[in-house]
This record gives structure tokens, sequence and C-alpha cells, in this order.
């Protein structure tokens, strides 16, 4: 009996509701092949009891894993992995290469995350990162095959949400693992067109030209899903690269003429959140608008950070 955070999404991929801020908003993936297994992404500490349960549902043990993939070493998809990997004695962590010391030594990303959200927060949504022997840990590499009990997974180099940024292609499922690179896709706003999705420009590293080259470099393997970390699969991933190269597009002409406002950051917000509460509209949602921003707040206030970090990275 699976529990109900788990979702299986066919193909040996199973999707793990972390909890994380709320339901249905930030998902682990476990593959399972031969009676072996691989995690990737793990969402905070709080969240290793979910993936440790999951993998007994299906009646597998701690020593049946044999990898941890961060997608990138953001805490809502990374934070768990050190306590994570101290329960799994024969799993290796996959991590990019630009990512690799961050799990290693956690405290520089620790105290990043600390002078953005407190003591308090930190504790509530993170708890204390725990690092991960060195010996344990190796660093990807662009068009790096690994091996799942005969199952190939596919690690590219995808850059633009943040530089640290891997994504695996798995050709059994025709589908993505696309961490945040393939934008966010809340299942709330689903309608009878399908899925919406966003970008995400979370602070520090967006990089707009770079994420729309990761997004159709992805789109070249001809995928038929993606498996997001914000939430689970979606399909209709043609029409949503193209809203996603389209929505990037907006938001650069949005910040651009911001660059020296005093007022950026209200702006920012302000125009992302007409710009997203007119694209619910034309895609039939029939949540009140006080609803989707609501469910969009933190999102929003993320990617305003990300374009003032980002403009002002641009020459003068």
């Amino acid at each position: 009996m699976q529990p109900d955070f788990v979702q299986d999404l066919g193909h040996g991929i199973y999707a793990i509701d972390t909890a994380f801020q709320r339901d249905h908003f930030d998902a682990a993936y476990l593959i399972v092949e031969n009676g072996r297994a691989a995690f990737v992404d793990t969402g905070t500490n709080h969240a290793v009891p979910r993936l440790l349960a999951a993998l007994e549902s299906l009646g597998l043990g701690v020593e049946a894993v044999d990898w941890v993939i961060p997608t990138h070493v953001h805490l809502d998809h990374a934070g768990g992995v050190g306590l994570l990997m101290e329960s799994l004695p024969q799993a290796r962590l996959l991590v990019h290469p630009r990512g690799a010391r961050h799990l290693i030594d956690p405290k520089a990303l620790y105290l990043g995350a600390l002078a953005v959200y407190g003591e308090a927060e930190m504790q509530r949504s993170y708890g204390q990162l725990r690092p991960v022997p060195a010996e344990r840990v190796s660093e990807s590499s662009d068009g790096q095959v690994i091996s799942l009990a005969g199952r190939e997974l596919l690690l590219i180099d995808t850059p633009g949400h943040a530089r640290h940024h891997h994504c695996i292609w798995d050709a059994r499922s025709r589908g993505w693992f696309t961490g945040d690179t393939f934008g966010l896709s809340y299942r709330e706003f689903d309608t009878a067109a399908g899925p919406w999705v966003l970008p995400t420009s979370t602070p520090v590293q967006f990089e707009p030209e770079a994420l729309k080259a990761s997004i159709a470099r992805m789109m070249g393997y001809g995928p038929q899903q993606m498996f997001l970390t914000h939430y689970s699969r979606v399909g209709d991933v043609e029409r949503l690269a193209a809203s996603l190269a389209a929505q990037i597009d907006v938001m650069v002409a949005l910040a651009l003429p911001l660059k020296a406002d005093l007022q950026r950051h209200e702006k920012l917000k302000d125009g992302l959140s007409a710009h997203y509460l007119g694209e619910l509209r034309r895609h039939g949602c029939t949540l009140a608008p006080e609803r989707q921003l609501e469910l969009l707040g933190m999102d929003i206030e993320l990617n305003a950070q990300g374009l003032a970090v980002w403009l002002d990275k641009l020459p003068a």
C-alpha cells in the first residue's frame, strides 16, 4: 500500500510530495529498475522520512539505492541530501560540479539562505544541513550516462536558472527530470487547456538567453513528458516550451526599463503579478485573482529578486 504522498507515474517512476511549504508544491522522484533505485531531488531535511517511507512501500530497503541526484543545490531541491545519504549505505551522490563543494561543506549554502530567511524560518523549513563525505560524491559532466540496473540516465548541463543545474533524461519514459529549468507548473492552475507554466528567475544566477537555450536543447530529444520539481509530471511539452520562451522575453522586457528605478522591486512584483493574472485568465483559470496571487506569492517575490540581481550584472 503506497502512502498518499506517493504517486505512481509509470515506467518505474514515483513522485513523492515532500510537503515543503504546501501540498503539491515540491516533488522528489524515485526511479526503480530491477530492484535498484535512484532519487532525483530530495526536498529538505523534513522530507527525508517520506522518501524512506516511499522506498519501504515499494518493498525496497535502503541498501537498494544506488544514486541520489539533486538537479541543483537550491535547498528546496537538495536541502535533505546530507541527511538522506546518512540512511543510504550504498548510494553515491551525483551533483553538478559547480554544486559539489556546497554539499560536501554546506556552511556557505546555509549562511546564504540564513541571510535571506532568518534563523526561525531556516529551522522551520529546512533544518540543519548535513555534509556529505567527499568520497561519496561524484561530479556530473555534460553528456554523462549513468546506469541504474542497466537503465541508462543521461545528464546534461542546463544553465539559465542556476549555473549549478543539470537535468536528467530517461529514454524509457521519454521524459526529463527538469528541476527548475522547465519552470513551475502547479496543479491548481490546470484547466481544460492543460497545465500552465511559468519560468523561475530565483536569485542569484538567472540568465535568460542561457535558460531559453537549455529548454531548446531539452526539446531536441523529443520529450513526451517533463518531471518538474514544482510540481510533478506535465505533458503537452511543446506548448509549454513555447510559453516559457515567450514569458522569459516578457520578463526581460519588463525588467530592462527598471534597471535604475528606485522603486524597482515593487514595480517588478507589480508587473509580474499583472502578467501572471493575464496569462491565467487566457488559460481559463477560474480561481479568484486573489487566490492566484496567493499561490504565486513566493514565486513573484523570488522572481523579482532574481531579475534585480540579473539587472545589476548587466553592463551600465
